[in-house]
């Protein structure tokens, strides 16, 4: 949590979130340098060997998810993983998202008409982690042969109890975990004149290590001799050609086209 005081003036705050956010990218980029290695090295091999990448956040986390898919500069072969309802904050009312991922079993029916498969790559974020619908996920994923790379805050399974029945987390069901190092409550900054802490980071920080893993797979992939199937921007000259020619390719791997 930020420092408590008084909003003396326009920028304080602004510069206080700011010096936040840049504090948790300086702890993610020294304390999860290992794991961002080993998950980009996961997502290239996934692609080296004829897999397919997916990703699943729930709410504000489907945000960082949505990041990764069909992006300039990212891999053309990520896909979203969707839920009705539960991806966004689209639906109406907005807070039955929050009480979908509640739901036991969801999950399960979700990934049974999904195209993953065995041999297939998926990241799931979930800030907290604790409810039934990421846990089930990286479950009912890794039951079909997937590698789960779960993207969560390891600071609320020491601070919060799981709601799913089974009593754990989603970092639990991961072949790697990645630690946004966001705070319980996800607000860093407070003053003695609000009533709530305010100023969440989650977001900015998540996106952040997550593209940071796809730069790591992009390099993985290059060293191996492989040219990273990465997307370029149509508001370019050249960027529709050329990403014609990733789609032609790749076409059967990917599956926001279709």
């Amino acid at each position: 949590m930020g420092e408590t005081g008084s909003a003396s003036a326009d920028g304080k705050l602004s510069g206080q979130f700011l010096d936040a956010a840049i504090g948790l990218l300086q702890r993610v980029r020294d304390e999860e340098a290992g794991s961002v290695a080993a998950a980009g090295e996961l997502l290239a091999d996934t692609v080296a060997s004829g897999g397919r990448l997916f990703a699943f956040g729930a709410g504000h986390s489907s945000l960082a998810a949505q990041d990764l898919v069909y992006r300039a500069g990212g891999l053309a072969l990520m896909n979203l993983l969707t839920v009705p309802g539960v991806v966004g904050v689209d639906v109406m009312p907005a807070t039955l998202g929050s009480a979908l991922e509640r739901v036991d079993g969801l999950a399960g029916a979700v990934l049974d008409c999904s195209p993953l498969r065995a041999g297939d790559a998926l990241v799931i974020i979930s800030l907290s982690g604790r409810n039934a619908l990421p846990v089930e996920m990286a479950q009912g994923a890794q039951a079909r042969g997937v590698k789960v790379i779960g993207v969560t805050s390891v600071a609320y399974t020491r601070e919060t109890r799981p709601r799913h029945s089974s009593g754990t987390f989603l970092k639990d069901h991961c072949d790697l975990v990645l630690d946004s190092k966001i705070a319980p409550g996800d607000a860093e900054l407070s003053l003695d004149t609000v009533p709530a802490p305010f100023a969440p980071a989650s977001t900015v920080v998540t996106s952040a290590l997550l593209q940071a893993v796809m730069a790591t797979a992009a390099g993985a992939l290059a060293e191996r001799g492989i040219e990273p199937p990465l997307l370029r921007s149509g508001n370019v000259d050249g960027g529709l050609e050329w990403n014609d020619r990733v789609f032609e390719e790749y076409g059967d791997r990917i599956f926001y086209r279709r």
